[in-house]
């Protein structure tokens, strides 16, 4: 009888969980799961145990939640206690996938198979901490899912695998997300099968067509009327739903979520015109954007009219 693949997982939020759902729910043997420790979320500000960590405790699946892997770094306690449980699970392959934390060289070392990623984009395009927002935001038409082979680069590794999906024109990063995690779970899947019986093809990344999507900033969301309209409706959309889009109306914070182009009415940018079914803003390119869904402090999503007839 065949001794299945061990496959340790590293991840953290629910695009993760679907790939270790889809792995579960494979021929293999999971003997450990590595995600972020609990953090505080809620208006309560509670700790809760991320999406990997509650799939792993509900299945049975050891958790270790280090704060640290470098062996010499700040956390070197949690990094020496992670290799050893590592060392004793003696893993086959390790499959990560938005984890949070960078794998050290002993980590990426130690399975005989190596660190297999999922990143959601199609490399070189896009390495980084945020490719699926920074894709809607730059306007790409497409976008996709790399297993790729990990090394101590920064999203430089081989290619192993790679599946394309569109972008459309009203995605947000959570509708865009979630069916990259499904990409993403049923190709890690597909390379785990392939790893196992030696038939994984590592292809360098090409040189040319390199950027990286840098991690979002809070004060990003706050929106410059002086852009174009569609430069501005993408970011709203790529920043949905975390971390939003803001602008001030009358010494108030408002969230703004959802709005379409529309033709300019002669304005200077930020000029408001509330209209029957939108408020429509001149923007810096001399076209407009009507303002559909917005979000006052503390309250919750409204479209454009409920917003203006509770004011």
């Amino acid at each position: 009888m065949t001794t299945p693949l061990r496959v340790a997982f590293a991840g953290t939020p629910a695009f993760a969980a679907t790939a270790l759902t889809a792995i579960h729910a494979g021929p293999y043997m999971i003997p450990l799961v590595l995600t972020q420790p609990d953090r505080p979320a809620g208006r309560g500000l509670k700790l809760q145990a991320s999406p990997v960590k509650q799939f792993a405790l509900q299945h049975g699946l050891p958790v270790m939640q280090p704060q640290g892997l470098k062996l010499d770094g700040r956390f070197a306690t949690d990094a020496q206690a992670a290799r050893a449980v590592l060392q004793a699970a003696r893993p086959d392959v390790m499959v990560v996938a938005a984890y949070g934390l960078i794998l050290p060289p002993w980590l990426l070392e130690l399975p005989r198979l190596g660190c297999l990623n999922i990143h959601a984009s199609l490399l070189p395009r896009w390495r980084g901490a945020a490719p699926i927002h920074r894709a809607i935001e730059a306007g790409d038409v497409e976008t996709g899912v790399t297993i790729m082979q990990m090394d101590a680069g920064l999203d430089t590794g081989a290619v192993l695998l790679v599946g394309r999906e569109p972008i459309c024109s009203h995605d947000t990063s959570a509708s865009l997300q979630d069916r990259l995690a499904a990409l993403g779970a049923s190709l890690v899947v597909q390379a785990l099968a392939d790893a196992e019986r030696g038939a994984l093809t590592p292809a360098p990344q090409p040189a040319v067509g390199v950027t990286y999507a840098h991690k979002l900033a809070k004060s990003e969301g706050a929106i410059d009327w002086q852009r174009p309209a569609a430069d501005i409706e993408r970011r709203l959309r790529a920043f949905d739903p975390q971390p939003g889009c803001h602008f001030d109306l009358d010494g108030q914070t408002v969230k703004l979520w959802r709005a379409k182009v529309s033709a300019g009415f002669g304005a200077e940018p930020g000029a408001v015109e509330v209209r029957a079914d939108a408020l429509r803003v001149a923007c810096g390119d001399g076209l407009a954007l009507d303002l559909l869904e917005l979000q006052r402090p503390g309250g919750r999503r409204l479209p454009v009219q409920a917003f203006l007839a509770s004011r």
